[in-house]
């Protein structure tokens, strides 16, 4: 595929000009991305976490904390296509505990059903939506997740709203996204990590340098800790609180719909 400009547009240093990009041309692009790296979802974030996704994904039910109990509790995972989050939460989850994943791109959707179909997972649902207007319910939610999503969305607030919405009184908002580290040494390694070796590793792995150089430069452009907890406070969330994962290179906020 190499570095075609039908992954996106580019800025004159051939890098993509997120902040100036239109909220259409910005949905394209993340369209075009995700159906590119769909079946290598797992590979994509294992390369740019170095594998730890894997364990702050761990972390993030763990905070979470779903009751085991046999009271109906709904999970709505958005962002989530392949199922990483729903079925850690179903596995950790009560007997009456659901997931609805959501998702822009029917071709991360379609490998989210063939996992639950070969696992014979029945208490998934899957949605084709956008997380800026989710075709979902008013309060219908105990639950809401977005992982490793929200960056990719193209009006972040809108997103939070809904988010607000569907949530019941009293629902918990949880968001793993990659972060800012300000750890001396570990933030330059980073970013020389991401800004070389991850492109590299995409198109020796994957054929597609393109579409990871995209998701590291969305990374960067992606607000500190605690300018985006001020817009989660925004969108009328309450008790946000934020956990640094490996120095912060992730992070996981959380709130409650209250």
């Amino acid at each position: 595929m190499g570095d075609s400009n039908r992954t996106g547009p580019r800025n004159g240093s051939g890098q993509f000009d997120l902040p100036n990009l239109s909220r259409e041309q910005r949905q394209g692009l993340v369209g075009q991305v995700f159906a590119r790296v769909a079946e290598r979802y797992d590979l994509m974030n294992d390369l740019m976490s170095g594998g730890l996704h894997r364990r702050w994904k761990d972390d993030l039910i763990a905070w979470m904390a779903p009751p085991k109990s046999a009271k109906p509790y709904r999970l709505v995972d958005v962002a989530g296509g392949t199922g990483d989050i729903a079925t850690r939460f179903l596995r950790a989850a009560g007997p009456a505990a659901e997931a609805v994943i959501c998702d822009l791109s029917p071709e991360m959707l379609a490998v989210g059903r063939r996992r639950a179909e070969r696992t014979g997972q029945q208490r998934l649902s899957f949605v084709e939506a956008n997380a800026e207007a989710l075709p979902l319910k008013t309060n219908c939610a105990s639950a809401y997740t977005i992982a490793f999503g929200i960056r990719n969305v193209s009006d972040r607030n809108r997103a939070l709203n809904e988010a607000h919405r569907i949530l019941k009184p009293g629902g918990r908002l949880l968001i793993l996204e990659f972060s800012h580290t300000d750890v001396p040494i570990l933030d330059t390694l980073y970013e020389q990590f991401s800004e070389t070796a991850i492109p590299a590793l995409g198109a020796a792995v994957a054929g597609d340098a393109a579409s990871y150089r995209y998701l590291v430069e969305s990374i960067r452009e992606f607000p500190d800790q605690d300018t985006f907890a001020g817009m989660i406070g925004h969108a009328g969330f309450e008790q946000v609180k934020y956990r640094n994962l490996s120095g912060g290179i992730a992070a996981i906020h959380s709130a409650w719909r209250l």
